[in-house]
């Protein structure tokens, strides 16, 4: 019985202290949030204050300037001065500008002539960095005569304006600078109690605070951090700094205005306070009114905690005890012993959903998983080859966005059940991995039993899908891996076999099998990028031209631009090995400059200024979505002095419709440049005529594939014959690539093609071979 009463007189104190333990985190959670409520809400008054603080203090800078302006016009419309000026009388002019400029507080009054070149100042101090900064503050004031500008001279901000002289036409210009003082600051200080302060960088670095409200000790906390904004911690507090770089010549001037938190957040600690006694009383009677409820439901509480024990061990077949109560702790036992049957039956259904998907039926990631595992580890012992097959279907966030995710979830059923009848052995499996990506373990399989399979699954795929009224047409990317070959273990050999599906979705390819250049994390290729960056520091990259010729005499010279790389250890590096890894990382965007950097070189030589060259540059995905590269190559067209209209920028099909929107904003901005757009490899990717019609190109590339194919075949030559007539109505010129016969040559001379490129014309020459190559053709 003792052992009973220690027992509820426990359970009683474990939930008292418990809720106290939640009342009082969280009343502490409460005391947290408003207090950082306070000091967000401070910091954001403060910081509208800054605004409106910085916006007067502009405003007093710009009347500043108007009054100098003004004492400035005053001086120009003085007929005696203008007399004077126009006599060439140097004793006078100089009088007048020490006597208007003493009588006006002006620390520098000059007269300059209509060239801009200094006839007399009058300067208050030595000043001996004027004649410095004259020569940086006349040029910018000509270019805006109605502005002013700040000038640091011996560490000293001042303010200067300039104002012709016209008698009537201008003869000449009368500049007036004035010291920036400590009076403006005080007015600021008075007026918004708010601290202002001009911090000076001379040239060499060092700082200073020629005009400051902040006392001593905050003056020189504000050096050493280096007038950086921020929060700035004072004998007076903290206080909200806000930095705004004024525009200067012979050193940095900012100002910075700094307004006090501590000021800000003072009204509301009395509340937090008179919160804090309120929060204790209720601490107290909260833990007064828990124990006597706790007391009350400790006791029948007890009778259930056998059972719920016997719950939490899963042992779902024994019936709770005080079910047929008919209070409240009836109703709570009931309640367990229906949780007790549904979580038998959820426990039977989460095992079962933990390995299968529920839409498609068929193994879900982890099942498969564990089914490459068991099929490695059981070809352990008598190698058999494996492979795994990952596949994605194309487009198919484009089916769910038109026809729903209820059409979308039939697809995915139809396409599971296509595959399924694709594996012909029971050993082997068909999984759905998630989303519309999906696998295939095939026992006993290599390379080529994979590529078999592969092969079946793209036919089967070309007859397109029919559901009530709607037809789809599926198409996917398929990759494959093969163990042991291409992995060593499960995770590998799935993480291989989708790095190749991947691959082949990029190169619209029917089915891959993982290699290494697919993978930017593979031993192969882990150094390549480090290599790259070093190929382009250290001039190993080569520009290779191969020339484009008209085919019906049309004047000018054309050539497409191509890369090698001349590695000190490899030997020359077949482009196939670092481009596709240049563009999976992003480093294409650095050979795309680099190449239009040599060709901007190449178009600037005096070798070729006399010829009409033009010359075209590859674009990628990742250039044609950059936002900054419209101005990068703006930047390199100035720096070598050559026209846009000198470049031809090829661009794919597939690279176009990656990001439709962005791709046209960027095609429309580079031939607003003057740049020459062309449409590379058409007739490979999924563009509409639609579509096509709204870009401003200039030229379709018809893909080598179709014209090595017009000798063998009429499906290709219709298609290029077809080609050429759209381009034409469309008034676009064409070129045609991969030409290796004189025959193909003539065959599209006779279909009105525009310009032909190939092995037969040329190959790929260096720059100087090219040029020759040229120099024979004339």
């Amino acid at each position: 019985m003792k052992r009973l009463r220690l027992a509820r007189r426990s359970l009683i104190l474990r939930l008292v202290g418990l809720s106290l333990l939640l009342l009082l985190i969280v009343q502490a959670a409460g005391f947290a949030v408003v207090r950082a409520s306070i000091d967000r809400n401070a910091r954001a008054q403060i910081a509208r204050a800054l605004d409106l603080d910085e916006n007067i203090w502009r405003r007093l800078l710009d009347q500043n300037a108007e009054q100098l302006r003004q004492g400035s016009a005053l001086l120009a419309a003085d007929y005696g001065f203008r007399s004077a000026v126009n006599s060439g009388d140097e004793e006078t002019i100089q009088s007048v500008l020490e006597n208007h400029g003493s009588r006006i507080g002006a620390a520098v009054t000059a007269l300059l002539g209509t060239d801009l070149t200094l006839r007399a100042v009058s300067l208050t101090g030595s000043m001996d960095q004027f004649p410095a900064t004259l020569q940086q503050v006349v040029p910018r004031l000509a270019q805006q005569p109605q502005g002013s500008q700040i000038a640091v001279m011996d560490g000293v901000p001042y303010q200067f304006v300039m104002v012709p002289m016209r008698a009537p036409v201008v003869i000449g210009w009368v500049l007036m600078g004035f010291r920036i003082d400590q009076s403006r600051a005080d007015e600021m200080r008075q007026l918004l109690s708010v601290h202002v302060a001009l911090m000076v960088k001379a040239p060499g670095g060092a700082l200073s605070l020629p005009v400051s409200t902040l006392p001593a000790d905050a003056q020189a906390l504000l050096l050493a951090s280096g007038g950086a904004a921020g929060e700035l911690q004072t004998a007076e507090g903290t206080l909200l700094a806000r930095s705004s770089p004024l525009d200067s010549v012979g050193g940095e001037v900012h100002s910075l205005l700094l307004r006090s938190v501590d000021e800000v957040v003072a009204p509301y600690r009395q509340l937090q306070v008179l919160l804090a006694i309120i929060t204790v009383a209720g601490v107290l009677l909260f833990a007064v009114g828990t124990g006597l409820v706790a007391q009350r439901l400790a006791t029948p509480l007890r009778s259930l905690l056998a059972a719920t024990q016997r719950l939490s061990r899963g042992e779902y077949d024994v019936p709770l005890e005080h079910t047929d109560r008919t209070d409240e702790i009836g109703n709570l036992a009931r309640s367990f012993d229906h949780m007790r049957v549904d979580i038998g039956a959820q426990q039977t259904e989460i095992r079962r959903l933990a390995y299968w998907d529920r839409l498609t039926g068929l193994p879900n990631r982890e099942r498969f998983r564990d089914a490459v595992v068991q099929a490695i580890a059981g070809s352990a012992s008598t190698p058999q080859p494996l492979a795994v097959l990952t596949l994605d279907l194309d487009r198919f966030k484009h089916v769910n966005d038109v026809l729903g995710y209820a059409f979308g979830d039939r697809l995915l059923q139809a396409v599971a059940e296509r595959l399924s009848q694709q594996v012909l052995s029971p050993d082997d499996m068909v999984a759905r991995l998630g989303g519309n990506e999906f696998a295939i373990l095939l026992q006993r399989a290599d390379a080529a039993d994979a590529h078999d399979i592969a092969q079946r699954i793209n036919q089967s795929f070309e007859e397109p899908l029919a559901f009530e009224d709607q037809t789809v047409d599926l198409s996917a990317g398929i990759g494959f891996a093969c163990w042991p070959g291409d992995a060593g273990d499960a995770d590998t050999l799935l993480s291989r076999s989708e790095i190749a599906m991947y691959a082949a979705k990029r190169k619209l390819s029917g089915a891959l099998q993982y290699d290494a250049a697919f993978d930017s994390s593979s031993a192969q290729t882990l150094s390549l990028l480090t290599e790259l960056r070093h190929a382009v520091e250290h001039h190993e990259l080569r520009l290779y031209l191969q020339p484009k010729v008209p085919l019906h005499g049309q004047p000018g010279l054309a050539a497409e631009a191509l890369v090698r790389w001349q590695h000190p250890q490899r030997g020359l590096v077949p482009p196939m090995q670092f481009i596709p890894f240049a563009e999976q990382t992003g480093f294409v965007r650095q050979l795309t400059l680099w190449m239009f950097e040599e060709v901007a070189r190449l178009l600037a030589d005096p070798r070729t200024q006399g010829l009409p060259l033009r010359v075209s540059v590859n674009l990628s995905t990742r250039d044609l979505l950059d936002p900054e590269l419209s101005h990068r190559l703006a930047e390199i067209l100035v720096r070598h002095g050559v026209a846009a209209s000198a470049f031809c920028l090829e661009i794919t099909e597939s690279a176009i419709m990656d990001d439709p929107q962005r791709a046209e904003a960027m095609l429309n901005r580079l031939s607003e440049q003057g740049f020459k757009l062309s449409i590379d490899d058409f007739g490979t990717g999924y563009s509409s005529l639609a579509y096509l019609k709204r870009l401003p190109v200039d030229e379709l590339k018809i893909d080598k594939s179709f014209v090595m194919g017009m000798e063998t075949g009429e499906d290709d030559a219709m298609i290029v014959r077809s080609t050429i007539d759209l381009a034409h109505n469309l008034g676009l010129t064409v070129v045609a690539e991969g030409v290796e016969t004189a025959a193909i040559q003539d065959r599209l001379r006779a279909l009105a093609c525009d310009e032909a490129q190939g092995y037969h014309i040329a190959r790929p020459l260096p720059v100087d071979d090219f040029l020759a190559w040229q120099a024979r053709q004339v």
